[in-house]
C-alpha cells in the first residue's frame, strides 16, 4: 500500500468527533442512491437508525444523500450526550443542534464542554422548548444569562445541572425559580457566588416546589434560614446533598426533620457545626425513622458516640458515613451494630501514635572506628 493510499485510508477512518461538527453543518453528501434505499423504505431505515448512537449516526450520515437527511432527522436526537466530544464542542455545534433538532430533543448533555457560552444556550433554550434533562456540568463559561434563557423558554425542564459554573449567582437561580416549575432535580455544588443571603434557597423554595433531589455540596455561604424555607415548602425532597455548608447548624437538622418527611439520602458531611443534638432532632423526625437509607457525617468534629445512640431508632438505615469524626469511638459503633446489625458503617480510626522514646545517650561514631 503506497503512502498516499494509507493517508487516505486514516482519513476515512478519523476522528468522529470532527466528523460530527462537518455533519451538524452540512445537509447532504455526496455518493449515488444504493440498492439499499430502493429495497427498504424510508420509514424502516429511519427505524432502524433510531437505535444508533451519535458515532453510528454520523458515519450514516456520510454514505449518501438519503442516509444523511435521515440520520440527522431530528426524532433520533431526542437524548444527545457530547461528553465524548467535550474539547471539540463550538457554540456553532450547539447552534446547530438546536436548530436541527429543537422539536424533539429531551435530553442533552453538554457536560464538560467549556468552550460552549451563553449565545449558544440562548439559541438552545429557544428552539428546545421540549427539554427535560439538561446537563452544564463544568460548562464554566456560563453565567446567569444562560439562566435567564432557560427560566423564559424552558418551561418542561425537570432535571437541571449546573455543577461547578462558579458564574451562576442567587439572580440565576431565581430565573429557574420563576420559569421551571416542574423542576425535581438539581445540582448547583460549589457553585460557590450564591451569597449568604440564601435569597437563592429561599426562591426555590417558592418556585420548585416539585424538588425532589437538591444537590448544594460546597455552597458554603448558604446558612440556615435558606434551608428553613425549603423545608418549609419542598416537602418531596427525598435526597439533598449539603456537603461543606459550613455554616448550617442544628437549626437545619431540625427544619428537615420536621419538614422534610420523605428523606431517603442526606450528607452533612464536613459540616462542621452540627452537633449530636442536630443528630437527635433528625433521628426523631418521621422521615428518618421510616424512609432514611443514607446519612453522611463525615468530618463532623462535633459529633459523638451520643449521636449513633439517637439514630437506633432509624429502622430503614442502610449505610452511614462517619470518617474522620474523632469522638466517635470503636465500642459506640459497636452498640450501634448490635441494634442495627445490617447497617453498613463507614468510619476511619487513625492508628494511634507510637509513644516518643527518650534515646538514651549513644555515641556518634561506628563502633568499628577508633577516634585517634
Amino acid at each position: 500500500m503506497t503512502i498516499a493510499n494509507k493517508r487516505r485510508k486514516m482519513n476515512e477512518s478519523g476522528n468522529v468527533k470532527h466528523k460530527l461538527e462537518i455533519n451538524l453543518h452540512s445537509s447532504a453528501p455526496l455518493n449515488e442512491e444504493g440498492l439499499v434505499n430502493r429495497k427498504l423504505p424510508e420509514e424502516l431505515i429511519l427505524r432502524i437508525f433510531s437505535y444508533l448512537d451519535i458515532v453510528s449516526l454520523c458515519r450514516c450520515a456520510q454514505v449518501c444523500r438519503t442516509w444523511n437527511i435521515l440520520a440527522l432527522d431530528g426524532s433520533n436526537w431526542q437524548n444527545v450526550d457530547l461528553f465524548q466530544f467535550q474539547k471539540d464542542i463550538k457554540a456553532s455545534v450547539v447552534e446547530n443542534l438546536a436548530k436541527r433538532c429543537g422539536g424533539f430533543l429531551k435530553k442533552l448533555s453538554l457536560r464538560g464542554c467549556e468552550s460552549v457560552q451563553d449565545g449558544a444556550l440562548d439559541t438552545f433554550a429557544r428552539k428546545c422548548n421540549f427539554i427535560e434533562e439538561l446537563n452544564l456540568e463544568k460548562c464554566k463559561r456560563l453565567s446567569d444569562s444562560t439562566c435567564e434563557s432557560l427560566g423564559l423558554h424552558c418551561k418542561r425542564l425537570r432535571v437541571l445541572n449546573l455543577d461547578c459554573i462558579s458564574g451562576i449567582t442567587e439572580r440565576g437561580l431565581k430565573s429557574i425559580s420563576d420559569g421551571c416549575p416542574n423542576l425535581e432535580w438539581l445540582n448547583i455544588s460549589w457553585c460557590n457566588h450564591i451569597s449568604d443571603e440564601d435569597r437563592a434557597l429561599q426562591s426555590l423554595s417558592l418556585g420548585c416546589q416539585l424538588l425532589k433531589d437538591l444537590e448544594v455540596s460546597g455552597c458554603s455561604l448558604l446558612t440556615d434560614s435558606g434551608f428553613h424555607a425549603l423545608a418549609k415548602n419542598c416537602h418531596d425532597l427525598e435526597r439533598m446533598d449539603l456537603e461543606d455548608c459550613s455554616l448550617i447548624t442544628d437549626q437545619t437538622a431540625s427544619h428537615l426533620a420536621t419538614g422534610c418527611r420523605n428523606l431517603i439520602e442526606l450528607s452533612l458531611s464536613h459540616c462542621e457545626l452540627i452537633t449530636d443534638e442536630g443528630i437527635r432532632s433528625l433521628a426523631q423526625g418521621l422521615s428518618a425513622q421510616e424512609k432514611l437509607n443514607v446519612l453522611e457525617l463525615d468530618n463532623c468534629p462535633l459529633i459523638t458516640d451520643q449521636a449513633l445512640e439517637s439514630l437506633q431508632e432509624c429502622r430503614t438505615l442502610k449505610r452511614i458515613e462517619l470518617y474522620d469524626c474523632q469522638q466517635v469511638t470503636r465500642s459506640g459503633i459497636r452498640r450501634f451494630k448490635q441494634n442495627l446489625p445490617t447497617v453498613m458503617v463507614h468510619a476511619y480510626f487513625a492508628p494511634a501514635t507510637p509513644p516518643v522514646h527518650q534515646r538514651r545517650n549513644q555515641h556518634r561514631y561506628c563502633r568499628c572506628c577508633v577516634i585517634i
